[in-house]
């Protein structure tokens, strides 16, 4: 059973999206906060595997809400759900450590499909859409791209194979064209992607991302 904090500051939206989760086998919704700070509080308490969280609450928005939650360091994974799909805000939380996002306007089995992923600790956000959203922001808050990449000590335990897998996944490959592009089979991608998320200490493939452009292997399109 995968546990779900829901949290938004409409009543409505909370209601929806709890109706829908009592009536999918295997999800269970166990808490509604209104705000980022009662969303903080209650994931503490109730340790749920996923907090759907609002991005745009009065008081602690979600951003600092999906911060403080990741930081803590538990078991709990945060989806962010906002309104357009190159919000910066939704930007913000994935740096924050959400591991993606959705749109209010998802249909309920996408929905539904993203909460069971980010409970599997995989990332929802299709890797095009990723490329494309870090693109659009990250001249804003990345580091400077002339720092050198060896300067990350995360990088200096990644094998030369790895560290040309990182380069895909920063570059919005999917599984299927790394392994098309190296001649690998997409199992022997899995445990590469494997490796390289524990090495660099990436909760999953969007941090991944990332990393990838805070070290500079990977540059912002013009």
């Amino acid at each position: 059973m995968t546990t779900v904090l829901i949290a938004d500051d409409q009543p409505l939206q909370r209601m929806g999206v709890r109706m829908l989760l009592e009536g999918t086998p295997g999800l269970e919704p166990v808490g509604e906060a209104e705000h980022g700070a009662e969303a903080v509080r209650m994931a503490a308490e109730l340790r749920p595997d996923v907090v759907l969280m609002d991005i745009r609450m009065p008081g602690m928005d979600g951003i600092e809400a999906t911060r403080r939650i990741v930081a803590s360091g538990g078991r709990t994974r945060v989806l962010i759900v906002t309104t357009f799909d190159l919000d910066e805000y939704a930007y913000d939380g994935l740096r924050a450590g959400a591991s993606g996002f959705l749109l209010k306007d998802a249909r309920p089995e996408e929905l539904v499909a993203g909460i069971k992923a980010v409970a599997t600790g995989d990332a929802v956000v299709a890797p095009s859409l990723t490329r494309r959203l870090l693109d659009a922001y990250a001249h804003q808050v990345l580091a400077p791209t002339d720092v050198p990449a060896a300067e990350d000590p995360r990088l200096g335990t990644l094998s030369d194979r790895e560290r040309e897998v990182l380069v895909a996944i920063g570059q919005g490959w999917t599984n299927t064209e790394i392994a098309e592009r190296f001649v690998l089979t997409e199992s022997t991608v899995k445990k590469h992607v494997g490796r390289v998320l524990a090495k660099i200490g990436a909760r999953d493939r969007i941090q991944a991302v990332i990393m990838a452009y805070d070290a500079g292997l990977v540059r912002a399109k013009s």
